[in-house]
This record gives C-alpha cells, sequence and structure tokens, in this order.
C-alpha cells in the first residue's frame, strides 16, 4: 500500500492533490493522514497496529490496523468509529465473503455494511431511522467510507484495474447502517446469525444499491401482499440471484411493515417471501439460452428460506427494500458477520483525529 510510506508535501492543500493523483482516494477530497492524526486515530483500538486483520483482493494487501487507521484517518472517522472499520475489515476478508472476486466482478456490487448491537450509539450514533442510507450522518458514511479507501488503497480496488463493475453504484463510496433494533418484532438481525443481543457487530453483504418496494399495509391481506411484492421484487429476470441461486439477500423492512407482520416468525416471513423469490426456468432459458445452470422447473433467488436475511430500517411509511447481492456466481458470496472489539470506548470529547 502506497500509504505505508512517507509522503512529503508542503501543505495539507499540496498533500491532498498528490494523494488523488496517485490514486489514493475515492474522489473526494480526505484528511491528510498525518503520523500524528494516525495516533490519535489508534486511540480507538488497544490493538498493536502491526496486528494483520485480514488479507484483502485483488491485490492480496495485509490490512494491519495501522493501515486502517490510516484510511480512517483520511475517510473523516472519530477514534471511536475505529473498532467498527476494524471489525468490517474482518468481515470482508473472511473468505465466505471473497473479497477479491467481489471487487474484480463485473457485477455491481459494493460492501454493505449492517450495525447492530450496543455500538449503535456508544460508538456513534449510527442512523438507522429515515434516510439511513443517505447523507447527513457522520458514523455511516465515515465508517462506510473508510472500508471503501481501503478496498482501494490495500485491495488494489481501482476503476478498470482491480475494480471491474461494469457501471457501478453511489454504495460504492458509502453503504453502512444501523438497525433499528427497537422496532425489529423478531430480535436483532445479528441474534439470527449466532451472535448475543449484547454484542456490537458489523455484517458485510456484497450488495446492489436498494430496490424500494411500496405497499400501504392495513390489514392482514395486504401484510400477505406486501410479502409476495418483496420476493418477486427480488427475482428479476436480470438478477444474479435468480440466475445463481447462491448467497444471500436482504429484505429491509421499515417499522410500519415490520409492525404489520409481527404476529408471523421470521421463519415464516423469510418462508413466505421465498415462495415468491422465483422466476420459471423455461422463461430464463429463453432468456439467457445456455448461459446458466438451470436448478429445476424454478429457478429461485436463494437456496433456503434463511438466506434471506430480514432486518428494519427507515422511516415510517408504504415504502420498504429489497437489496439483491451479487450472490457471487458459482463460489455463492455470502454475509459475514464480525464481533466489534471495543465499543466501551471513553469520551473522546468529540475531539476529531483530524484536529
Amino acid at each position: 500500500m502506497a500509504l505505508a510510506s512517507e509522503l512529503f508535501a508542503v501543505s495539507d492543500d499540496d498533500a491532498v492533490e498528490r494523494l488523488h493523483r496517485e490514486g489514493l482516494t475515492d474522489g473526494l477530497p480526505v484528511i491528510v493522514p498525518t503520523p500524528e492524526r494516525v495516533e490519535r486515530m489508534l486511540v480507538g483500538t488497544t490493538m498493536d497496529p502491526d496486528v494483520i486483520l485480514g488479507v484483502i483482493g485483488p491485490l492480496e494487501g495485509a490490512a494491519t490496523v495501522r493501515k486502517v487507521a490510516i484510511n480512517a484517518v483520511m475517510a473523516g472517522c472519530l477514534p471511536e468509529h475505529l473498532p467498527l472499520v476494524i471489525a468490517a475489515v474482518e468481515a470482508v476478508s473472511d473468505a465466505r465473503f471473497g473479497v477479491g472476486a467481489v471487487q474484480a466482478t463485473t457485477h455491481n456490487c459494493a460492501p454493505m455494511l449492517i450495525v447492530n448491537g450496543p455500538a449503535r450509539t456508544a460508538n456513534g450514533p449510527f442512523a438507522s431511522g429515515t434516510g439511513a442510507l443517505g447523507h447527513g450522518n457522520r458514523a455511516n458514511l465515515s465508517v462506510g467510507r473508510a472500508l471503501r479507501l481501503i478496498l482501494i488503497n490495500v485491495g488494489g480496488g481501482r476503476p478498470g484495474l482491480g475494480d471491474m463493475a461494469q457501471l457501478g453504484h453511489p454504495g460504492k463510496i458509502a453503504y453502512c447502517l444501523a438497525e433499528d433494533e427497537e422496532s425489529n418484532p423478531w430480535g436483532a438481525l445479528h441474534t439470527t446469525l449466532g451472535f448475543a443481543a449484547g454484542d456490537s457487530t458489523v455484517t458485510a453483504l456484497a450488495a446492489e444499491a436498494p430496490h424500494s418496494i411500496r405497499l400501504r399495509v392495513q390489514t392482514r391481506d395486504d401484510a400477505d401482499r406486501l410479502l409476495r411484492v418483496a420476493g418477486m421484487a427480488l427475482a428479476s429476470v436480470g438478477s444474479n440471484n435468480v440466475q445463481f441461486g447462491t448467497g444471500n439477500v436482504l429484505v429491509v423492512l421499515n417499522p410500519e411493515h415490520a409492525a404489520a407482520l409481527a404476529d408471523r416468525s421470521r421463519l415464516d416471513v423469510q418462508e413466505a417471501i421465498y415462495e415468491y423469490a422465483w422466476q420459471p426456468t423455461a422463461l430464463l432459458r429463453e432468456l439467457h439460452g445456455d448461459t446458466i445452470a438451470l436448478r429445476g422447473d424454478r429457478m429461485r433467488v436463494v437456496g433456503e428460506p434463511e438466506d434471506i436475511l430480514l432486518m428494519v430500517a427507515g422511516g415510517g411509511g408504504g415504502y420498504s427494500a429489497v437489496i439483491p447481492t451479487w450472490g457471487g456466481g458459482s463460489s455463492g458470496s455470502r454475509a459475514v458477520t464480525a464481533r466489534v472489539r471495543e465499543y466501551d470506548i471513553c469520551d473522546f470529547g468529540g475531539g476529531s483525529a483530524a484536529d
């Protein structure tokens, strides 16, 4: 990683321009990662700065704690955000996620981060309500952006080089939100993935941009229709998920939609969506020819109902979202969750590593 060596400049402005020229940014202005700023960022963890958290493909760069801190400074993180960035790196560098392939694919996916547990407030606050995937929240955007800079500077994910997405989407700059756990009638997402409710976690998913689903739910029949709409929205005839049937997909229910489904179990909801999330094999063969492997009479978006992840976020009203994924072709990139090591961080007095 080029940032591991010293870069000399006469001013911050000059340093920023050099970082841009050398391809070490995401195209937006960055905070210059001076040694002093990096040391302030490292206050956010008790880990040895030289510990390797994972290897980031396709360049196969070693993501040390120090390199992660450098990129967190550039992204505008506070020291209390660093444990979340560390967990994100551990999640995407897990072999089940397949970060090298996620970066190199021509599909338009980006690592999406979902924050659960006490870190939502202790290390943020992270947004989970209205506009949670939009602008305006420092924690969401800084942590999401820090991961993107790590993918660029450690993993070599530059457009047209290590990152071959044919179009991309805005989530390739920052793609992070928290779950509205208090509005989830089935318990927080991470509790279904092997973690305790009191654990703080970051879940990574190789995700497309959100696809809105709109339905006003006032009766049980409306709730049934909502599940049908969600399943059909996931099963676009052009999606990787319906063509490959591997990996996970995500359904993000707003609090009103989640409340309308609260009399059902999580598995009931997953099974109902699963039953609608498919396309006829004959139709896919007509459209795609022999470019995909056929799986019986119905091509489902995932292998099992439990592969449909459910979470609650967003504002009230008629809109929820489904989020298709890369699917990973035959390799099947999967969602991976990592525990945040430190979330009960002392009060930094609101100071930034950039101060």
